[in-house]
Formats: structure tokens, sequence, C-alpha cells
């Protein structure tokens, strides 16, 4: 069976059984084979779906099993960085990490507050950053996703990403590319 690029809009009966997390709880369940889903986003490097357990987030690891396929991330472990470009590197990597509800990246929805490359024997990235709500069950998701994305750079040793509440988050904080996609402005 070929992949078959997936879109927002799109419906598909799963082919296999199929591990996700329920939105917004974080709590693993499985959508079972023959299951019919609607993509509701896919970007960066995850797919929202709704269900008939309500909207779940698969990962791109899962997608190949059920014959779907994503873009390839903007950035890979086989580009390498120049040292000058690295924490331009880490940003764009952080902005290809979403909120699995929100169609907006966790930089442009003002989430990241702080990143800082420390090099030294090891290369390490700090990053702090928050949710659009603190009892979101998806924060250790999002947290890992930032990790991952930021340890795929090649020259990254290790990244430490920190989920901090203060400041709370709030609108105010979106960029004005967010709030254009959010259709704010």
């Amino acid at each position: 069976m070929m992949a078959k690029a997936i879109k927002p809009g799109d419906d598909y009966t799963l082919i296999n059984d199929c591990p996700a997390v329920k939105i917004p709880s974080g709590e693993p369940c499985l959508l079972e084979k023959d299951e019919e889903i609607s993509i509701t986003q896919a970007l960066g490097g995850s797919v929202t779906v709704m269900s008939r357990l309500g909207m779940v987030r698969i990962d791109t690891k899962h997608l190949a099993s059920l014959g779907l396929e994503l873009e390839a991330p903007a950035e890979t472990e086989s580009t390498p960085v120049e040292e000058e470009d690295l924490e331009k590197a880490v940003w764009n990597q952080l902005k290809e990490v979403y909120d699995p509800e929100i169609p907006v990246n966790i930089v442009d929805l003002g989430l990241v507050y702080s990143m800082k490359v420390d090099e030294g024997e090891k290369t390490q990235v700090n990053v702090k950053m928050t949710l659009t709500a603190p009892g979101c069950g998806m924060g250790p998701v999002i947290q890992q996703d930032a990790q991952s994305r930021v340890e795929s750079i090649a020259k990254v040793d290790e990244c430490l990403v920190e989920l901090v509440w203060d400041p709370p988050w709030d609108q105010e904080m979106i960029s004005e590319v967010g709030k254009m996609k959010l259709g704010m402005i």
C-alpha cells in the first residue's frame, strides 16, 4: 500500500490498531482497527484527530502502520549546523512544536519564555516554557516534543525543558504571526 499524505479535513478508516493520547487529559488510549477518524490538525510531527474517544493525538511513528505519512520535519540530525547558527536552529526546531489543539507553534503562541545554549564539554540547551492552561494533561507530551526536536540538532547533546507557571500565560503573549493565524488580527 502506498502511503498517502494527510491533511486536515480528511477522513480515514484505520487499517490497524493505533496508540494515541487523549486531549486534553494526556491519557494513553488505543484507536481500533476499522475505526473512522477525521484529521483536525497535522503539524509538527503529530496528528490530531476526532475519534469515537473524542479528540486524540497520534504520534508520527504510528502513522506508517496506518498507511499515512507526514512531511519530513524542517531540520533533522543529518542537517549540519554551523556554530553561529545553533541558536537559530534551536528556535526553528521549537517552532515545529505545536499544541495539539491550536494550529500555532509554541514559540508564536508565546509559550517559550526563554532559551539558552550552554556550550562547554557538552552542548546543552535549557528551555523554560509554559502551557496555555496549568492543568493541561498534554503538558508532558508538548514538553517531550520540544526536547526531542531540539535534541535532533546534531550539535546539541542535551536539552532540558522546564515547565514554569510564572508569569501566567495569556493571549497577549501570542506573536503577531500567531494572532494572524488564529484570526485575532
